[in-house]
Order: structure tokens, then sequence, then C-alpha cells
């Protein structure tokens, strides 16, 4: 084991990357996508269950953690992997993209963000300092500078002046963060959809020196063209030898499309959310199992899945449960949606070794515009 922080480029092909980052707590094979445990817990999910579809890394939520049950007391209880009995590395946002999104009457200022608990309207004060100091308590392996994060669609000057802020913010995340032997910390590149300005942002954030970076402010209501716009050639802007983490990205398209333009790291909460909604993701594009087509059914929802939800049951029975409002009707489409996602980064990685990975992406587009196996 090691008992530092690395990350060995492996091969590439096209912009596409393939590599490994070693943490003290295992490896993580890249591209990789991390499923969010917002509330130390991937919903609907046990901890070995997630392992088992083929997770390498969990992503943790400042935060929700913070307001509840505490980062203070996941300490004294040995940290957030004991806590979550989840033994392998954990990134932990920074809590900046949730107040923005979600809390009550926030005041931005130069030192941070005042605003009221979502939950039951106490009064906090979330800094770069405080950000810092919190994802220490939590215990996270991989650490995200705070920063702010404005919806788009918005104008040059809001989001110029948003990104010079969270530029500074970066310089005092680096200094609160400190000296942690096999811990990291990844820089936030801003800017909107303006390419001086994610120019601007990639060169302060270099200058302060991370163990990666993160490609930060997309997959806010721009869409995929032109997240897609952005990304031919913001991570091209940070360094070659880092990791670089596509935040909150996305959709299998969106994904694959990323791990293309060069992204190595992605989360998003769509596998486990959509999961519960009886939204499935297959190899030919999504199937609502809440539709009736399906109640007779006594096909898998795809034969060439091995999830158990695929393994051991019937569509028939997963939209019996499905409209039963019965709890393992969350448990088995999150699991087949989490193993599909799984299933996806591990194709990419095996095309990129081989120098296949542009006819690897035909054949998945191709399958997936085939749409759902015909009724029964």
């Amino acid at each position: 084991m090691t008992s530092q922080f690395s990350f060995e480029l492996q091969a590439t092909d096209g912009k596409a990357r393939k590599g490994v980052i070693k943490t003290p707590r295992g490896e993580i094979r890249t591209p990789a996508f991390m499923p969010v445990g917002t509330a130390a817990t991937v919903k609907a999910m046990m901890p070995e269950s997630v392992r088992a579809t083929g997770a390498d890394i969990l992503l943790g939520n400042t935060y929700h953690l913070m307001l509840r049950p505490t980062a203070e007391r996941i300490d004294r209880l040995g940290g957030l992997h004991k806590f979550m009995n989840w033994d392998r590395p954990i990134l932990t946002d920074s809590g900046g993209f949730q107040v923005m999104s979600l809390a009550e009457l926030r005041k931005l200022t130069e030192e941070g963000v005042a605003f009221k608990s979502h939950i039951d309207g106490s009064k906090h004060m979330l800094t770069p300092e405080r950000s810092m100091e919190i994802q220490r308590l939590l215990g996270s392996d991989i650490v995200m500078c705070f920063d702010e994060c404005p919806a788009l669609p918005a104008d040059r000057k809001r989001i110029n002046e948003s990104m010079q802020l969270s530029m500074r913010w970066a310089k005092r995340s680096r200094e609160a963060f400190g000296d942690r032997p096999g811990h990291a910390l990844f820089g936030i590149q801003q800017g909107g959809l303006e390419q001086d300005m994610r120019a601007e942002s990639a060169e302060a954030l270099k200058a302060i020196g991370f163990e990666g970076y993160a490609v930060g402010g997309l997959a806010v209501g721009e869409g995929q063209e032109a997240m897609f716009g952005v990304l031919d050639y913001a991570p091209d802007m940070l360094p070659m030898d880092r990791p670089r983490y596509l935040m909150g990205v996305g959709k299998p398209d969106d994904i694959v499309g990323a791990v293309a333009r060069g992204i190595d790291m992605m989360d998003c909460v769509l596998p486990s959310r959509s999961g519960r909604t009886g939204q499935v993701f297959t190899r030919h594009g999504v199937v609502n199992i809440k539709n009736a087509r399906h109640a007779d059914d006594p096909r898998p929802l795809d034969e060439h899945c091995t999830c158990p939800a695929c393994s051991n049951y019937s569509r028939a029975y997963l939209h019996h449960v499905f409209r039963a409002n019965e709890m393992i009707s969350g448990m088995l489409l999150t699991w087949h949606n989490l193993h599909y996602f799984q299933e996806i980064m591990q194709g990419m990685r095996d095309a990129i070794e081989g120098g296949t990975f542009e006819a690897w992406q035909v054949a998945f587009h191709e399958g997936r515009a085939q749409g759902d196996i015909e009724p029964f």
C-alpha cells in the first residue's frame, strides 16, 4: 500500500486517458465514476453492494454532513470511512454548490457564505478555512477547494467576479489544507462558458499547485452542446500529469463524451435517484419500469447484465414492486444503474488501453439509439 497520493497515466487514445490514482486507502481506476453518498450513504445501497458494482471511490457531501450529523460528531466516531463502513477512498465536495442551491437566506462576502440550514433554519458560516476543517474532520482522501459556482446562463461580469473570488478562495483553501501526506486537495477551474476566463482560472490554479484539478461550473443548466463546447478546450488547460475531475456529470452519453475530451473522474446522483423513480439505464437506452408494457413481461431488464436485478428478477416483478412502492424496487434498480455505469467505465478503460476507443464509442451510441426491446 502506498502512503502517498499519486496519479499514473497508463494509456491514451486520442484525448481519452486511462490511468490509476493511488491512495493509502486503495487504487482508483480511471476513467472513474464516483457514486454519490450524500449523507454518508449511497441511497438504497449497502456499501459492500456499491463496491460489488465496481466502484473504487465514493463521494460524500460537506454541506449535508456538516449540518447532520455534524463533522465533529463523525470525527468523534472515528471518521467518515468507519462511520459509513466504506474502507476505500472518499472524495468530499466543498459544500459551495449546495450552499448556493439549497441553503436559505445566504449572504455571499469575501470571507465566505453565511446561510441558514434548509433542515432547521440554524445559522452557519462556510469559508475556505471552515470547509477545509470540516473535510479534515471527515477524513476524506480527496478534498475539494471551496468555490462559488453561479448558475448558467449568467453574464460575463458575474461569471468573472465569481471566478476571481473562487481563485482567491482556492489560495486560502490551499493554505488552510496544510501538509497532509496521503490526502489530496483538488483545485476547481471556473469561468462558465467563457474560454478566456477558463484559461485565466487554470493559470491561477496551476500557480497555486494542486494534486488534481476539477472542471467546475458545468452541468448547471447549460445543456450538453454547450458543456461539450467547453470540454473541447478546458481539460487541455490543466496539467497532463494530474487527474481531471468533471463535477456533477452525468448521463451515460455525457460521461462518454467527457472521457473522449480528456476527463478522468465524474460523479452524479443520477443512477441512484433514477433508480428510486423507476428510470433504468441500459445498453439500449432508458427504460421506465412503471410503464404498463412491463406488467406481464417475464424477461430481464437486460439479458446481458449480471447485476442482481437482471440475474434474478423479471421486468414484471420489477414493475410490480415499483407500483406497490416496495423498498426492494429502489434497491434493485439503483444496483442495476450503478452496475451499468461502472460497466461503461470498464468498457472505456479497456478500449483506451486497446486503442479502440473510437470504435467502442460508435458501438455504445448505436446500442443506445436502438431503444428498448420490443414489448413482450
